[in-house]
């Protein structure tokens, strides 16, 4: 009942509770046709719905898939176990599905396999492995193999001795089975060995397993053609100090051809001798030496121990020279270090170099050829320089010793002529992938800092620490340490330690042409600054240069990043190579510390220096630089080797002292 508190009469209350009953009338009214709506669509639904009695379900179609050429590890109760692309995965036993349910394409793919579960034992074999549904249906084995020494290999096949060159089928897989399992390529096969099946079907290679690991004892040259100048040959003329018995014609009938000390043998690209692949020239005595007449080296015509392999190439003739690792060294340590130097640096060289060459022979340098590096200084000089008796000594006094990181993987042992006083790091490189080689560090090369850590390792104490390679990026710490002599230093006396290079007059169309070089080369390291940010960018003229500067420097000082502004742009030049390379004018003398001068044609001694300009009328016109060092500085110095040899120190002391935290081991042991 409505009270008359807001002052209504009569009428208005009786109009107000009219209003309120058509209010109610037209909310039920509201509900009513709410549900009846409802009603209405879920009949609708339901007439809608097929009737379950009438329906027929949708076929299944089974998801298939298979894997080409896996690794069976294991067959078990719990299904089969698998390396697949790096991974080992297990999967269940399945019930093969029937062909004809699952489509003409399907039914044709699946036909020709096998059995769902094989009988006996399939483990350690190379397969296709079907799966339908993440279940194995199907076990292809790939049961044909062969064995034989590996001379050769590329993207198209792997040549076998006894068997010639076989045809690599395209979705090969490599493993290596010894150690821990992993995969492998046709690059890590061991050549002149014969460690490894080869898994067949069809004719084509479809597996590598390289089953046993083997103490490698002999390396494979390429030797290169006069004076370092290519790798093929037109024409050779050998002969030996003994007699000497050259092997040709097919591998199953092979022919020999003897000869006496000294005769002369001469093969070109069209003899008949090639018919039949590869030929050996091999001395009859295992102390005979073979001699290449028409190669030139600095000791005249070089003689070589062991055996040489010919293979006719399309641009001429490759020789590969076969020779026992440490036959090998006896002519690489006097090539890469002067034989004067004292005992202790020599035998470091030598465990460096073997460390280095059995690298490559794990890794070989030219796979296509069946060689692991050529005798150039793109690998290690070999064959140069005569063999000496104290070089050959300290290979005998270190016979066999490999040096390894802590992780057990043999160490990346780079080496170079002469520091400035510290070394850098493998960062120098700017590779665009960077190896992890924290044993490489850029370190101060100085008496008291290898007496600090060869007590350290004597008393089995922690390594002190140097901050010295960072403390040198900075600007004023590194050209304060690069225009001064510190006596400590190992290398204080050395004529490389510092230098001075000075470029009179600039030559902006010489360095234009010095960077669009390098931009060939790598157009990652050569950039062009374009609204704030530096791109890559192909180089044109350069103009004028307004300054030259280091903008940043690497572990130990060295130059990282050069900046040249110039009338038409601002360029960025990263990395020690390519700033030795562009500031370099190709006449300019280096003037070392001890007043002599040496040309420098292509690069600058180090990229450890600072750069002072000549400017006038706001353009540079030249420039003096002063620095130390020869080499890129990352491993062991070699000068400071012979320094620390002199001063007393081991041979061991020395290579750890450069190569932190790794140990020698004998490879032969």
């Amino acid at each position: 009942m409505l009270n008359n508190k807001w002052g209504l009469n009569k009428s208005q209350r009786m109009q107000l509770k009219a209003f309120i009953c058509l209010l109610g009338l037209i909310l039920i009214v509201v509900l009513f046709l709410g549900k009846l709506a409802s009603l209405l669509l879920h009949r609708q639904q339901a007439e809608e719905q097929p009737d379950p009695s009438t329906q027929t379900s949708e076929p299944h179609v089974p998801v298939v898939q298979v894997f080409t050429n896996v690794w069976i590890l294991e067959d078990g109760e719990e299904g089969l176990l698998i390396f697949h692309d790096g991974q080992r995965e297990q999967y269940p036993y399945g019930e093969k599905p029937d062909a004809s349910d699952l489509g003409d394409d399907i039914s044709e793919d699946m036909s020709g396999n096998q059995f769902v579960r094989p009988e006996g034992s399939v483990r350690e074999q190379v397969a296709d492995v079907e799966l339908t549904d993440g279940a194995v249906t199907s076990v292809n084995l790939k049961t044909e193999k062969l064995n034989g020494r590996i001379l050769g290999a590329d993207d198209t096949g792997v040549e076998v001795e006894g068997y010639g060159k076989l045809p690599l089928a395209e979705d090969y897989r490599g493993y290596r089975l010894y150690g821990s399992l992993q995969m492998c390529t046709v690059r890590d096969l061991h050549f002149g060995y014969s460690n490894a099946d080869l898994c067949l079907e069809d004719g084509e290679i479809c597996g590598i397993l390289m089953a046993r690991e083997e103490t490698m004892e002999k390396i494979r040259v390429l030797i290169k053609t006069a004076d370092y100048g290519g790798k093929y040959h037109e024409q050779l003329v050998l002969t030996s100090d003994t007699s000497f018995t050259v092997t040709y014609g097919s591998y199953e009938s092979p022919l020999t051809e003897g000869h006496s000390a000294g005769e002369e043998w001469v093969i070109d690209t069209t003899s008949s001798y090639f018919e039949g692949g590869r030929i050996r020239i091999a001395p009859d005595v295992l102390t005979g030496k073979v001699k290449l007449k028409n190669v030139s080296r600095s000791q005249g015509q070089p003689a070589y121990r062991g055996q040489m392999e010919l293979l006719l190439t399309d641009q001429g003739i490759v020789v590969i020279n076969e020779v026992p690792l440490e036959e090998y060294l006896y002519s690489v340590v006097p090539s890469e270090m002067p034989s004067s130097y004292p005992a202790e640096a020599l035998k470091a060289q030598a465990v460096c170099a073997r460390t280095y060459a059995y690298g490559h022979m794990e890794h070989a340098g030219y796979p296509q050829y069946g060689a692991h590096v050529d005798d150039s200084s793109s690998y290690q000089v070999y064959n140069n320089i005569l063999e000496q008796e104290s070089t050959t000594t300290a290979v005998k006094d270190s016979y066999g010793q490999l040096l390894y990181t802590s992780d057990g993987e043999l160490a990346s042992t780079y080496y170079y002529s002469t520091s400035c006083g510290v070394g850098s790091d493998a960062t120098v490189w700017k590779t665009a992938n960077p190896p992890d080689l924290p044993y490489l560090k850029a370190k101060h090369l100085s008496h008291s800092a290898m007496t600090e850590q060869v007590a350290a390792m004597a008393g089995g104490l922690k390594l002190p620490e140097d901050d010295i390679g960072v403390r040198m990026q900075d600007e004023e710490t590194f050209a304060e340490f690069i225009t001064t002599v510190n006596k400590d230093d190992f290398e204080a006396e050395e004529g490389w330690y510092r230098w001075t290079y000075s470029v009179g007059k600039l030559d902006s169309d010489y360095i234009t042409k010095r960077l669009q070089d390098r931009y060939d080369v790598n157009s990652r390291l050569v950039l062009t600054l374009v609204d704030g940010e530096y791109v890559s960018r192909k180089i044109g003229d350069i103009g004028v240069i307004k300054d030259i500067y280091v903008a940043q420097r690497g572990p130990g000082g060295v130059a990282e990043e050069l900046v040249i502004e110039a009338k038409n742009g601002t360029y960025k030049v990263i990395s020690e190579h390519n700033i030795r390379y562009v500031l370099n004018n190709g006449t300019s003398k280096v003037e070392r510390q001890d007043g002599s001068k040496v040309a420098s044609t292509t690069l600058l001694p180090s990229g450890f220096f600072v750069i002072s300009t000549s400017i006038k009328d706001g353009n540079v016109v030249g420039y003096t630089l002063s620095g130390g060092g020869f080499g890129h500085g990352v491993g062991m110095s070699q000068n400071g080797a012979r320094q620390m040899a002199r001063s007393g120190f081991l041979s061991k002391e020395i290579l750890l002292f450069f190569y932190e935290n790794c140990v020698i081991r004998d490879i032969y042991d």
